[in-house]
C-alpha cells in the first residue's frame, strides 16, 4: 500500500455534484531541519490537483507549498448523474502521483 492515499466521494444533489477530496501527503514547505536527525527537509508538496467526469476535466488547480499537510478539496459541477464515474488525481514536486475513482451517488 502506497504512502500516500486519496479519498473521493461524490453526490448529487439538485442537479449539482458535489465532490469532495482528501489527499493523505506531508505537504513539507522545506528549508527547516529534521529535530532528530539533523538533516535538512526538502520541499515536498503537490503540485496539480485535476478532476475529470466523463472525460472531460471539470475542476483543476495549481497547488504550492502553501497548502497545509494532508489537504482536502471540495468543488461543485454541474452535469453529473447517478452512477457516473468521477476520477481525482494529483502530482507532487519529486514525481509521486496518486489518483481515486468514485461513482456519483
Amino acid at each position: 500500500m502506497s504512502k500516500y492515499r486519496t479519498r473521493i466521494k461524490a453526490e448529487l444533489k439538485s442537479g449539482i455534484t458535489e465532490v469532495k477530496a482528501l489527499v493523505k501527503h506531508p505537504m513539507e514547505i522545506g528549508g527547516s531541519t529534521d529535530v532528530e536527525t539533523g538533516m535538512e527537509i526538502l520541499p515536498h508538496f503537490i503540485t496539480e490537483v485535476e478532476c475529470i467526469h466523463q472525460g472531460k476535466v471539470v475542476m483543476s488547480a495549481l497547488w504550492s507549498s502553501a497548502v497545509s499537510k494532508n489537504p482536502f478539496c471540495a468543488f461543485k459541477f454541474k452535469g453529473g448523474a447517478k452512477g457516473d464515474q468521477i476520477e481525482f488525481t494529483w502530482k507532487d514536486n519529486q514525481g509521486n502521483k496518486g489518483s481515486s475513482l468514485t461513482k456519483i451517488k
